[in-house]
């Protein structure tokens, strides 16, 4: 069976949305490892090092032993693995729109987003562990990504979702993303009515319940 080795945050949460928007549920179609991430369990595992050297979560490990890491490309081989229902496009050009989203949003949402947090708000828990920009460089980036959650809004005006007219990927980048922030203490920027509207219909389904389990 293959394993998920996850922990709290927004990418291994991610990934299990995605396995559950599948249908693949936990302790039948994979199981699932937690790790203590306040605790450091990723970094001081050997176990865990061997798989996956930089100690980050998510890490799938499928059935032969191999093990994929991030959670954009672990998505993209459960698609292949299971079509069905379809998240990342049904052809070239719809794969192309989902894609154009999802760099999008990890470009300009993900990754100022969790730079600025690790060095502001997480600097006690990530400074030790990780590299981190100055504390007013942090704060750069969370006002950057605040500026793409508003550009982000505009986009969603008259519509449900990011791409391809439904469900996908780039939906649930967006949505994990914000509800990690909401996790953090950080709020939607003013005037984004639109983004409030999606994370609340997206906070509506079944998948959605793993941001409501304690681990």
């Amino acid at each position: 069976m293959p394993k998920l080795h996850s922990s709290l945050g927004p990418n291994p949460r991610l990934v299990r949305m995605f396995l559950a928007e599948k249908g693949l549920a936990e302790d039948q179609d994979f199981e699932r490892v937690h790790y203590d991430i306040i605790k450091g369990e990723n970094r001081s595992s050997e176990d865990y090092a061997a798989k996956n050297p930089l100690g980050t979560l998510p890490t799938f490990e499928t059935d032969d032993g191999t093990c994929l890491t991030e959670s954009w490309p672990i998505c993209e081989y459960i698609e292949e693995q299971h079509p069905e229902p379809n998240l990342i496009g049904t052809d070239a050009r719809e794969r192309a729109e989902i894609r154009k989203w999802c760099r999008l949003i990890d470009q300009e949402i993900v990754v100022p987003m969790t730079m600025g947090f690790r060095a502001t708000g997480g600097r006690p828990m990530f400074e030790p562990r990780l590299r981190v920009v100055s504390e007013s460089a942090g704060g750069e980036l969370m006002e950057y990504a605040n500026a793409s959650w508003r550009w982000l809004d505009g986009e969603l005006a008259g519509r449900d979702h990011i791409a391809a007219g439904r469900l996908t990927l780039a939906c649930l980048m967006a949505f994990c993303f914000a509800n990690f922030g909401f996790t953090v203490g950080w709020k939607l920027p003013e005037g984004t009515d639109n983004l409030a509207r999606f994370i609340e219909a997206h906070k509506g389904r079944e998948s959605a319940q793993v941001w409501t389990q304690a681990e």
